[in-house]
C-alpha cells in the first residue's frame, strides 16, 4: 500500500489532523454565548441596582449639605461669627506703647495669629472677617443737630475697623483719613457714617460731633463722608450691626428713648480712643466660610469651634496676642440645631433605605435562583460526571463576575455623573456590595443545591416539604432580632436611636423589614394547611378548573419564601412609608390650621373697620368670613381679693363660629351652648358689660379645672367686666392658639369690647395678594397654605421626603419584579400544562381561569399578609416614632408631637396592585401560550 510521508493513506482526502492535545472551548465564553438574554438581563439588574444603591448615600449627602448651608445662611452673621476681644493694653505700659498696640499694624499681627489658630474643617472667610478697635461703652453726643426722639441725647460708639473702603462705596464725601499719627491727645479725627446712620441721626458731610474726653477736652469727630455698604448683609457689617445702622433704645424706667450709632474712624485712628471714657477694646471677628463645610464635617466643625471658644485654639491666641483675650460665638448652637434636626430625620430615611435595599437584595437572590433552577439539570450532570464542587462554583463565579462587575461599574459611573458633589467612598461601597451579592448569589445557591451528587430529586412543593431544624433555628433567630428591634423602637424611639449611633440604630431601622420577614416566614409555614384542608372539598366540585388550580397551587415550589418575603417587605415598607409621608402632611396641615384658626386669618391689634368684613367676603375665593373679638390679656378671678388668671376672652357669634369649629374639627359646639342668660341664669343679656348677667362660656381645660362651674368675673383690657359660667370645655378653639381661653357670645360684651379684631376665613383657594389689598394697612393677613409652606423650610425636610418617596417607589418596583420573576420561573411548566390540557379539551377561557386561579392563592396571601403586616408594623412602631422633626423642622408649631398613624390608602393600594399584577401576568401568559400553539410545548424529551 502506498502511503505518504506523513503516514496517511494514499487517496485519503481532507485536511490532516492536527497533532497535540485538543483545546476545550472556554467555559465563560461558551456560557455567555449559550444564554445571551439571561446575561443581558443580569447586567441590567445589577447596573440598575448598583446605580440606585450608590445614588442613595450621595443623595442623602447632597440634601444634608444643602440643609447645613441653609442653616448657616439663615443664622445671622452675628451668631455665626467667632468674635475675639481683648481690653485696652495693660495700664503699666507707657502711653506710646499703648497707642502702638491700637494701631492697624499691631491689630493685623493679632489677626494673623487668630487665623492661624483656626483648625480645619472650620475655614475663615477672609473677605468678610475683620478686626479693629472700638469703644465698648458708647458715650453721649450732646450736639444739638442730632436726633432726639424723646429729648435724650444719642450715644455714639467710635469704631476703627479695617478695610472700610473695600466694603463700602462713598454715597457723598470721602473716606476718613489719618494723615498725621493719631495719639490719645489728638483733638480732631475724621469719620464716616453709613447712609442709615446719617438719615436717622440727621448727620451730614461736614458735621462735627463732639465726644467727651478722658482728662482732656472733648474729641471733635468731623464727618468726611457717608458710605453705603457693598454687602449690607455680609459678616463685615452684620457681625456688629451697630456699625451699619443705629439702634433705638428704650429706658425701662420712664419709657424714654434714645439712639445709639457708630462713627467709623480711619483704621489707623484707634489710639485716639484711649482719650475717651468709652472703654476701648480690640477685637478680631472671624467669619466662617459657609460654602465649604459639608454635613459630614459637622462634628469636626463643632470641635474646632469649641477649641476656639475655650480650648487649645484660645490658649494659642492668648499666648500670641493677649492673655486676657476672650471669645464668644453662637456657631456651636447653630450647628447643634442642625444636628438635632438631622438626628430626627435620619432614622426615618434609614427605615425606607433598609426596606428598599432588602427587596432589591431578595430580587437579586431570586434572579440567581431562577438561573440555578434553569441550569439544575446541567449542573447535576456536570457533578455526576466527576465535576468537583469547588471547580463548578469557581466557573459559576467567573461567568457571573464577567457580567456583574462591568455592570456594577457602569451603574456606579452613571450615578457619579448624575449625582455629583457628594462623598465618593459611600457610593463605591454600596455599588460594590450589590456587585458582590450578584456575583456570589448563583454559586452559593448552586453549592447548597448540588452538595451531593444526584440526578433526580424528589418533590419540592410546599405541601410536601417539611421545614428542617436549621430553618426552624434561623426563623427563631430572626424572630428574636425583630422582637428586640420593635421593643427598642417602642421604648426609645427614633430620636434616642439617632443620637446613640451604632448597630442599635440599624436594628431599629430594620424593624419594619424584620416584621415583614417574620410575617413571610409564618405565612409560608401556615400556607400548606389551608391548601390541604381545601383539597378534599374542591375535588367534589363540578368542573375541572377549581380543583385543578387548587392542586396546582398546592404543588408550587417550596422556594416560595423568597418572592413572598420580597412582596411582604415591599408592602410593609410601602405601607410604613406611605403612612409616614401621610403623617407628615397631616401634621403640617394640623399645625398650620391651629396657627391660623381657619383657611385664612385677618387680625389687628385694634378693632377692624366696620366695612372690612363685607370687602373680604366679596374677595375671590372667600366662602365665609367669621368675625371675632379677642382680648388676649383678660383677667379671670373669683372675688375681688383673689389673684387674676390671664386668659384670652373671645367674643363670637355663636351660630357661624360654632359651625366653623365643627367644620374644622377644632372644638365644635352647638350655638345654644353660648346663648347668654340673664342674672342668675334667668335669660337675656344686657350687652352693657356691667358684669351682672351670667354669660355661658366655653373654656380651656386648665381654666375649667380652676374655676369649675360656678360664676366668676372676667375683666377686659378696656376695664369692662363680664360674669361668666363655664358651660362646656374644649381643648382647642379656632380663634386662639396655645393660650387659655374663654369663648362667649359677643352680644354680652360692651359695644367697644365686641368690635371684631379678627376675621376667620374659609375657602378653597384664597388669594393672599387680593386679601391684603382688600384688608389695607395695619392688619396681619395669614393664610393656612402659606403657614404650611413655611414649615417646609430646610432642605433636610424636602430632601428626606424625596428620598423616602423614591425608596418606597424603588421597593415597589422591585416587588413587582420579584412577582414577575416568580411567575416567569413557573411559566414553562404552566405552558406545558395548558398545552396538555388543551389536547384533552380544555378551552382557552378555562385555561385563562386556571392560570388566574392558580396564581391567586399566593398573590392573595401576599396582598392580605402585606396589608396586615403593614398595619401591625405601624401599630407596633408608632409609639416610638416622632415625625415632628421632618414635619415642622423644629419651628414653633402648635399641636404637640406628630405621631405615626395608619393611612388606609398606603395599606390597600399596594396590596390591590399585587393582585392586579398577578392577574394581569397570568392572563398575558395564557394569551401568549394560546398564540404559540400546543405542538411546540409537547416536544418529546422535554423535561417540563
Amino acid at each position: 500500500m502506498t502511503g505518504t510521508d506523513d503516514g496517511t493513506k494514499a487517496g485519503t482526502r481532507g485536511p490532516a489532523r492536527a497533532s497535540g492535545p485538543r483545546v476545550p472551548a472556554p467555559w465563560v465564553r461558551t456560557r455567555l454565548r449559550a444564554a445571551p438574554a439571561a446575561a443581558l438581563a443580569l447586567a441590567l439588574l445589577v447596573a440598575l441596582t448598583a446605580a440606585l444603591a450608590a445614588a442613595f448615600p450621595r443623595a442623602v449627602d447632597r440634601y444634608e449639605d444643602a440643609g447645613l448651608r441653609r442653616t448657616l445662611d439663615d443664622a445671622s452673621p452675628r451668631r455665626t461669627t467667632v468674635q475675639f476681644f481683648a481690653p485696652r493694653p495693660d495700664l503699666e505700659l507707657s502711653l506710646g506703647e499703648g497707642e502702638n498696640a491700637l494701631r492697624e499694624a499691631a491689630l493685623r499681627k493679632g489677626y494673623d495669629a487668630v487665623l492661624a489658630a483656626v483648625d480645619k474643617p472650620l475655614v475663615a472667610d477672609r473677605a468678610q472677617s475683620s478686626y479693629g478697635v472700638r469703644t465698648s461703652d458708647p458715650t453721649d453726643a450732646s450736639d444739638s443737630f442730632l436726633a432726639r426722639p424723646s429729648g435724650l441725647p444719642p450715644r455714639v460708639a467710635l469704631v476703627a475697623q479695617n478695610a472700610l473702603g473695600a466694603h463700602s462705596r462713598p454715597a457723598s464725601g470721602r473716606l476718613p483719613r489719618a494723615t498725621d499719627p493719631v495719639t490719645a491727645t489728638t483733638s480732631e479725627v475724621e469719620a464716616a457714617v453709613t447712609t442709615d446712620t446719617a438719615r436717622t441721626l440727621h448727620i451730614k458731610v461736614g458735621s462735627v460731633i463732639h465726644v467727651p474726653g478722658l482728662e482732656r477736652a472733648p474729641l471733635a469727630v468731623r464727618i468726611t463722608g457717608i458710605v453705603a455698604p457693598r454687602e449690607p448683609d455680609g459678616a463685615y457689617w452684620m457681625s456688629t450691626p451697630l456699625i451699619r445702622e443705629p439702634s433705638l433704645i428704650q429706658l425701662p424706667s420712664d419709657g424714654g428713648t434714645y439712639w445709639i450709632g457708630a462713627l467709623l474712624l480711619a483704621p489707623d485712628a484707634g489710639p485716639v480712643l484711649l482719650g475717651t471714657p468709652g472703654k476701648p477694646e480690640r477685637y478680631w471677628q472671624v467669619a466662617p466660610d459657609t460654602s465649604g463645610p459639608t454635613a459630614h464635617d459637622v462634628s469636626g466643625l463643632a470641635s474646632a469651634v469649641a477649641a476656639l471658644e475655650s480650648g487649645p485654639g484660645l490658649a494659642r491666641i492668648r499666648e500670641r496676642v493677649d492673655p486676657l483675650t476672650d471669645a464668644t460665638t453662637d456657631l456651636d448652637e447653630v450647628l447643634s440645631s442642625f444636628t438635632e434636626l438631622r438626628s430626627g430625620i435620619a432614622p426615618l430615611v434609614a427605615v425606607a433605605a433598609f426596606g428598599a435595599g432588602t427587596v432589591a437584595a431578595v430580587v437579586i437572590l431570586m434572579a440567581s435562583g431562577l438561573a440555578a433552577e434553569r441550569r439544575r439539570g446541567e449542573l447535576a450532570l456536570v457533578r455526576a460526571r466527576g465535576g468537583s464542587l469547588p471547580g463548578v462554583l469557581g466557573r459559576l463565579l467567573a461567568e457571573t463576575a464577567v457580567v456583574a462587575v462591568p455592570a456594577g461599574a457602569l451603574g456606579l459611573g452613571a450615578t457619579l455623573l448624575a449625582v455629583p458633589h457628594a462623598r465618593f467612598s459611600s457610593a463605591v461601597a454600596a455599588a460594590l456590595a450589590v456587585t458582590v451579592l450578584a456575583c456570589v448569589a448563583l454559586p452559593v445557591r448552586a453549592a447548597f443545591a448540588h452538595r451531593a451528587v444526584r440526578v433526580h430529586g424528589g418533590r419540592e412543593d410546599i405541601a410536601s416539604v417539611r421545614p428542617s431544624r436549621r430553618r426552624t433555628v434561623a426563623e427563631l433567630t430572626v424572630l428574636v432580632l425583630a422582637t428586640a428591634a420593635v421593643a427598642a423602637l417602642r421604648r426609645g424611639g427614633t430620636d434616642d436611636a439617632g443620637s446613640s449611633g451604632g448597630s442599635g440604630d440599624q436594628l431599629v431601622a430594620l424593624a419594619p423589614v424584620l416584621v415583614g420577614v417574620i410575617a413571610a416566614l409564618v405565612l409560608v409555614r401556615l400556607y400548606p394547611f389551608p391548601l390541604r384542608r381545601l383539597a378534599g372539598p374542591a375535588g367534589r366540585l363540578r368542573g375541572v378548573v377549581a380543583p385543578l388550580s387548587l392542586a396546582r397551587a398546592g404543588r408550587t415550589s417550596a422556594s416560595t419564601a423568597l418572592p413572598l418575603l420580597a412582596l411582604l417587605t415591599a408592602l410593609t415598607t410601602a405601607a410604613f412609608g406611605g403612612s409616614v409621608l401621610a403623617g407628615v402632611h397631616t401634621a403640617r396641615d394640623h399645625a398650620a390650621l391651629l396657627a391660623t384658626g381657619a383657611d385664612g386669618r385677618i387680625e389687628a391689634t385694634h378693632a377692624l373697620p366696620t366695612a372690612l368684613p363685607g370687602r373680604i367676603r366679596d374677595t375671590r375665593g372667600v366662602r365665609e368670613a367669621v368675625p371675632v373679638s379677642v382680648a388676649y390679656r383678660a383677667q379671670a378671678r373669683r372675688g375681688s381679693g383673689t389673684a387674676g388668671e390671664t386668659a384670652a376672652l373671645v367674643g363670637v357669634e355663636p351660630g357661624p363660629y360654632g359651625q366653623l369649629s365643627r367644620e374644622l374639627d377644632l372644638g365644635g359646639f352647638p350655638a345654644r351652648t353660648l346663648r347668654a342668660t340673664g342674672p342668675g341664669g334667668s335669660g337675656g343679656s344686657s350687652g352693657s358689660g356691667s358684669g351682672k348677667a351670667v354669660v355661658p362660656a366655653i373654656a380651656s381645660p386648665s381654666l375649667a379645672a380652676r374655676f369649675g362651674t360656678a360664676p366668676f368675673s372676667v375683666q377686659l383690657e378696656d376695664d369692662s367686666k363680664v360674669t361668666v359660667r363655664i358651660a362646656a370645655v374644649r381643648d382647642v378653639t379656632p380663634a386662639v392658639t396655645d393660650l387659655d381661653f374663654l369663648v362667649v357670645d359677643r352680644e354680652a360684651l360692651t359695644r367697644r369690647a365686641a368690635r371684631p379684631t379678627a376675621l376667620l376665613l374659609t375657602g378653597g383657594h384664597l388669594d393672599g395678594a387680593a386679601l391684603r389689598r382688600a384688608a389695607g394697612g395695619g392688619v396681619d393677613v395669614r393664610l393656612r397654605a402659606e403657614v404650611r409652606t413655611a414649615y417646609v423650610h430646610s432642605p433636610l425636610q424636602s430632601g428626606a421626603e424625596r428620598i423616602y418617596t423614591a425608596a418606597v417607589a424603588a421597593g415597589a418596583g422591585y416587588a413587582v419584579l420579584a412577582l414577575l420573576l416568580a411567575l416567569v420561573r413557573a411559566a414553562p411548566e404552566r405552558s406545558a400544562l395548558l398545552a396538555r390540557l388543551r389536547t384533552m379539551g380544555l378551552t382557552r377561557a378555562q385555561g385563562r381561569r386556571l392560570l388566574v386561579l392558580e396564581s391567586l392563592p399566593q398573590a392573595l396571601l401576599a396582598a392580605v399578609g402585606g396589608a396586615l403586616t403593614g398595619w401591625a408594623a405601624i401599630r407596633l412602631l408608632a409609639p416610638g416614632l416622632d415625625l415632628t422633626a421632618i414635619a415642622v423642622a423644629g419651628r414653633p408649631a402648635p399641636g404637640g408631637t406628630a405621631r405615626l398613624r395608619t393611612d388606609a390608602l398606603s395599606l390597600l393600594v399596594p396590596s390591590l396592585a399585587v393582585l392586579v399584577v398577578a392577574t394581569g401576568v397570568a392572563l398575558a401568559q395564557a394569551w401568549w401560550t394560546g398564540r404559540r400553539g400546543s405542538v411546540r410545548e409537547l416536544r418529546a424529551g422535554d423535561g417540563r
